[in-house]
């Protein structure tokens, strides 16, 4: 346990909160840029299409000993999320702002795109934090990356690539978000499979949700947003957003009452949207929602705390988490990924998370009958900042040293 708190001292924890009572570095905010004439949106996107796993979903949680998290790169520098644009390569993002290519194995000289001079990465939970690469890369050639700016503002901005290089200057500023606090800033990005780019945002910081944004409809903090990037600019609404035509302020907001969501993952077979979101003081949480499933979801923060009251009485309209875990269990959740990898049959359907902390990974699974298991898996040893995953489905656990490893069959 010794090893772990020097760990966390050294590091910082990247989603993990500030003590109610221990005040956090306000920050200067600068203004919101959001769309005010939006045109209507255009067709869906159709997801390039990945390879999966036909074998059926697992019954029952695999026996962890039959798989093993398998060294693949070393000499990352602080590295907080993995993802792929639909080829043979993985791209890792650096903290400080840039992210790198792995192929077959190897790291990259040059990086694939480096704005480190403009992101402001000082605070433990600041940085370039998160990357989506377009659903039709290959033919648009478009990402998306979600970082805090000099000033501390969130910015999700897209950016152009050819080849292995995204250019510094193509830089699109889609949204601007000004944060009240250093931290809990989110991050995570992903494309549902219905073409729409979801964005997970903190609650603005401190401790304790202090401004009341989590349960808040007049700000786009502790929220999950869904935007339209090909149907208006910078953006288009969805058109099945709650708020879409309503005239309300936010139309972005698709569901609300998060902290600080650190890495939400679609199941790239079922369309399911998985959230792992950070606690306070006792419980972290996973929270599910299924493919298909309207929006307006309220995962209840800060009224409560995971499934626990924090702040008030819980309303019946809550939707309540799949899997939470106390505090002698770790400090800060990081949200995983469903294994659809084909060299693992016995796994399919198994959502792996951990705990930046403690390095313990768990595996959870809904069942046929719509039970959950969950178990603890691994006790991995590593400062778990992201799980990503390539475009065959293997999935990837990212320490924060800067290290990956990959979960492989023990033979």
């Amino acid at each position: 346990m010794l090893r772990w708190m020097l760990t966390v001292l050294a590091l910082g924890v990247l989603a993990c909160t500030l003590s109610p009572n221990v005040p956090a570095t306000p920050i200067e905010p600068t203004a919101r840029v959001a769309p005010t004439d939006l045109p209507a949106p255009t067709d869906l996107l159709v997801p390039t299409e990945l390879p999966v796993s036909t074998t059926p979903p697992a019954a029952v949680l695999p026996d962890p000993a039959t798989a093993f998290w398998a060294p693949l790169v070393e000499g990352l520098s602080r590295p907080v999320d993995l993802t792929h644009s639909g080829d043979e390569r993985i791209f890792v993002v650096e903290k400080a702002g840039r992210i790198q290519i792995v192929r077959d194995g190897q790291l990259a000289s040059e990086p694939f795109l480096d704005i480190s001079s403009r992101v402001g990465s000082s605070g433990s939970e600041q940085g370039l934090l998160g990357l989506a690469f377009h659903p039709r890369f290959a033919e648009t050639g478009t990402l998306f990356v979600n970082y805090t700016d000099t000033a501390g503002t969130t910015v999700i901005a897209r950016f152009s690539a050819s080849g292995d290089r995204a250019d510094p200057g193509s830089e699109a500023v889609l949204l601007r978000i000004e944060q009240p606090f250093a931290n809990h800033n989110g991050g995570a990005m992903a494309f549902g499979p219905d073409g729409y780019l979801y964005i997970g945002t903190g609650d603005g910081g401190s401790g304790g949700d202090p401004r009341g944004n989590g349960q808040s409809l007049n700000t786009l903090l502790g929220k999950i947003l869904r935007l339209d990037v090909d149907g208006g600019k910078p953006y288009a609404i969805p058109p099945d957003n709650p708020s879409a035509g309503s005239g309300e302020v936010y139309p972005e907001i698709w569901a609300s009452g998060l902290r600080n969501p650190w890495r939400i993952a679609f199941d790239r077979l079922s369309g399911d949207l998985y959230i792992g979101d950070v606690g306070q003081n006792q419980w972290e949480e996973v929270d599910w929602v299924p493919a298909g499933a309207a929006g307006g979801l309220n995962f209840g923060w800060n009224v409560r705390e995971g499934l626990h009251a924090y702040s008030g009485e819980a309303s019946t309209a809550f939707t309540d988490p799949v899997a939470e875990y106390s505090h002698e269990l770790g400090c800060s959740v990081t949200g995983g990924r469903v294994v659809r990898d084909a060299a693992l049959p016995a796994w399919q359907g198994v959502y792996l998370y951990g705990d930046y902390c403690s390095g313990r990974v768990w595996g959870l699974l809904r069942t046929p009958e719509g039970a959950w298991l969950n178990s603890l898996l691994f006790e991995s040893g590593h400062t778990i900042s992201t799980f990503g995953e390539d475009a065959r489905g293997g999935v990837y656990l990212v320490d924060y040293a800067g290290a990956i490893f990959h979960l492989v069959p023990s033979q």
